[in-house]
């Protein structure tokens, strides 16, 4: 059975008035990546510089050996403001994503995940 080699998180905010500095003020976290829109950027970072069609706010977890996804969500979502009326209004203002990365050692053999009930209902 394939075993997890790595997984990895990131909370994602996009829009075109999406303004960095108010989602860094509103949710308490500093980004990973953040880009205001007509920005010139480097994301990915591996990337040549070119100028941004939508603003973006994202934090990543760090790349972690084995399945660590449940506590790499969990630990992003504890740097952020706990207040559901801010995520509220950002959600419905924003697209929203969770990126859930995992790797596998060798081809998927039916190999899972397990993900908390608190993880998904913070999601939720």
């Amino acid at each position: 059975m394939a075993e997890i080699a790595q997984s990895s998180a990131c909370l994602s905010f996009f829009g075109d008035d999406l303004d960095p500095v108010e989602f860094t003020r509103l949710l308490g976290g500093k980004p990973t990546y953040p880009i205001k829109k007509r920005d010139l950027h480097t994301y990915p970072p591996n990337q040549p510089p070119r100028i941004a069609r939508t603003g973006s706010w994202r934090l990543n977890s760090e790349y972690e050996a084995g399945d660590q996804l449940d506590r790499q969500i969990a630990d992003i979502l504890k740097r952020l403001t706990s207040d559901l009326a801010i995520w509220a209004d950002l959600v419905s203002r924003f697209k929203v994503r969770m990126f859930c990365g995992v790797w596998l050692d060798e081809e998927d053999l039916g190999q899972g995940l397990t993900l908390t009930p608190q993880t998904l209902l913070s999601l939720g």
